[in-house]
């Protein structure tokens, strides 16, 4: 699941285009309705050619309400830049793709609208080199710009296929087990209680599970999920969400927020930043200064302590240690946008080194500042580390070449990880004997994984197996490759973790089926009579039973099928049927005759057990195909 996010001027028809995309108009206060103004954030979907549905995230363009704007793009996947053709490149287009270049948006493209309006095909041409000469030198450089109208729907379809282009680029979200969902809106709704939407990263949510909002510590228990407006047992990384939480008012929850998992996470109040001061900041970023930082959804004063240097120019890069007047839950990676109060505007931005810095830094120390800098590189085990995260699992040599690391550099970091317990090896080699250090006990071979990779996986792997049994009660397990097909793992991955989890006693495999320990086929009270009626016929009549229809007839499909998968009918053709009792006892009274008499026919099996040809041919090709029997002309022996 991904998230597109608006961006634009105001009234350069960004509100008009997504309602033209998805037939949702995202404006929803009645202000905004009235003034033909978005002024907070609005929510759509859509579905893409390839049947992908994604969310949308529709932000105000007035300069006035830019800061809930920045509520808005911390999460998308991609940018949607909307320049009206009549006009041109504005000021909030110019900020806006500077906010967007701070968070290092990288995929997006433009769509220059309203081209109904503008007769001139040598204006437009004339608007795109604009556009273009706007975009260089920013993260959305190489963006597609394409022509459309929200009115006449011109460009539309051309418009939603660069979309699809756009987002192949956007990997997806990963899953690390931790989920962090910065809430962006807070409502009630009569009868449900409180919900709360935002992007949900990191992780997935589940419905009954508790949860935890920071960083006022509150808890909660997640009462339902929605992905637009659609109700979901599972919410999955990098959807837009609605939580409805039991325990919690709304007044104890605002935008800023974060709901996580309890325990996941922890609030900050200082953080260690590298920042980027724009080049067209109107002034330079001094020690002390008071400014806001927007990080997600949540909006913050600071004061920014400036590090290796006493101020920074526009267009420079620096060290800060941001002290906050209220505490924000933040990781090592994400992004930020800094504005001042007063008069507003916005001048830089960056990416979080330091989550939970130790306290405050000498300014000038060239210690923490080394530091720094081997942070925002990435320390060896941390790039491995990474590198492992992008591939979910792989073998350590993919892993290793993924991470651009000299090899034996990088086996150091794996062995560091391993030995932390932050990878887990799924195949090859195990721990290294006492004495040997676990470098030289991995393998290039080995099967990796990180471990939240795993528990993520495993967790999916019995979620199939629960759903399974409670919608196939009368099956015995889930076919392997029915499991694998659903969890579109790598099948060496797959292999490896079902061997892991059924040696550690977490499932059972019976053949190629699947399933939780404990479970077992049970028949209801009126099927239980049915059953056993049946079966009374089978043993009243052992070598001349009821036909496979008869019996589908009398029990149901489903409690026959489940019958044979119990093993307490064997079907030996598409017509015959025995008991196991009578089908065990024909196989050791054909066994029998033929050890004494070398072979058989058909014929003399039939009159053995005084039924009918068609039963005694059924029996004797079934036990062809199973090996026990070899057919030759009209007489049968055994297989060697």
């Amino acid at each position: 699941m991904r998230v597109i996010g608006t961006a634009g001027h105001v009234d350069h028809g960004k509100s008009t285009l997504v309602e033209a995309l998805t037939g949702i108009h995202p404006d929803r206060l009645k202000e905004e309705r009235e003034r033909e103004m978005t002024i907070d954030l609005g929510f759509a979907w859509l579905r893409l050619p390839d049947g992908e549905e994604v969310g949308i995230v529709d932000v105000p363009g007035h300069r006035d309400f830019i800061e809930n704007m920045l509520a808005g793009v911390g999460g998308i996947d991609a940018a949607l830049l909307v320049v009206a053709a009549d006009e041109g490149v504005m000021p909030q287009t110019r900020e806006h793709l500077a906010i967007l270049d701070l968070l290092q948006v990288r995929n997006g493209l433009v769509a220059l609208t309203k081209i109904d309006l503008v007769q001139d095909a040598d204006w437009l041409d004339l608007v795109e080199d604009e556009i273009r000469q706007t975009l260089s030198g920013t993260a959305l450089s190489e963006a597609p710009i394409v022509r459309v109208s929200a009115r006449t729907r011109q460009g539309l379809d051309l418009l939603l296929a660069a979309l699809l282009r756009c987002l192949e680029n956007s990997p997806p979200r990963p899953d690390l087990g931790r989920p962090r969902l910065p809430i962006d809106r807070v409502f009630k709704i009569a009868g449900f209680g409180t919900v709360v939407t935002g992007t949900l990263i990191d992780g997935r949510l589940t419905v009954g599970e508790e949860i935890e909002v920071l960083p006022t510590g509150i808890r909660g228990r997640i009462r339902g999920l929605q992905t637009h407006k659609k109700k979901e047992e599972i919410s999955l990384p990098g959807s837009r969400t609605a939580v409805n939480i039991s325990g919690i008012s709304t007044e104890q929850v605002k935008r800023g927020d974060v709901l996580i998992h309890p325990g996941d996470y922890s609030p900050t109040r200082r953080i260690d930043v590298r920042v980027k001061i724009l080049p067209d900041a109107s002034r330079s970023l001094r020690h002390n200064t008071q400014l806001k930082l927007f990080l997600g959804a949540a909006e913050v004063l600071a004061r920014a302590r400036l590090l290796g240097s006493e101020e920074l120019p526009p267009g420079e890069q620096g060290w800060l240690q941001l002290e906050l007047a209220q505490p924000v839950t933040t990781v090592r990676g994400d992004r930020f946008v800094l504005r001042y109060p007063s008069p507003g505007e916005t001048f830089g931005g960056g990416e979080v080194i330091d989550p939970h810095p130790a306290g405050r830094h000498k300014r000038f120390s060239a210690a923490t500042l080394g530091r720094f800098q081997a942070l925002a590189q990435g320390d060896v085990v941390e790039v491995l580390r990474q590198a492992l995260l992008s591939l979910g699992s792989a073998s350590l040599k993919d892993v290793i070449a993924a991470s651009h690391l000299e090899t034996a550099v990088a086996e150091r970091a794996a062995a560091d990880l391993l030995a932390s317990g932050e990878m887990l090896i799924l195949e090859g080699s195990r721990e290294a004997a006492a004495g040997t250090s676990l470098s030289a006990n991995l393998s290039a071979a080995d099967l990796v994984a990180g471990r939240s990779y795993v528990a993520g996986l495993s967790q999916r792997i019995l979620e199939e197996l629960r759903n399974f049994h409670r919608t196939q009660p009368l099956k015995k397990g889930m076919p392997r490759e029915e499991l694998k097909s659903r969890l579109k793992a790598p099948a060496r991955t797959f292999n490896a973790l079902l061997r892991q989890l059924t040696a550690a006693g977490g499932l059972v495999e019976d053949g190629p089926l699947v399933s939780l320990p404990g479970f077992q086929i049970e028949f209801n009270p009126e099927q239980q009579r049915s059953v056993q009626m049946l079966l009374t016929r089978f043993a009243e009549s052992p070598f001349a039973p009821p036909s496979v229809k008869e019996c589908q007839a009398e029990v149901g499909e489903d409690v026959y099928a489940a019958l044979v998968e119990l093993g307490r009918l064997v079907q030996v053709s598409g017509e015959v049927v025995f008991s196991r009792e009578a089908y065990e006892h024909i196989v050791a009274e054909v066994r029998s005759l033929l050890e004494s008499q070398g072979t058989i026919t058909a014929a003399q099996v039939r009159d053995h057990l005084n039924t009918s040809r068609k039963y005694a041919l059924a029996v004797l090709e079934y036990l062809d195909r199973q090996g026990v029997t070899v057919r030759e002309g009209d007489f049968r022996r055994l297989r060697k």
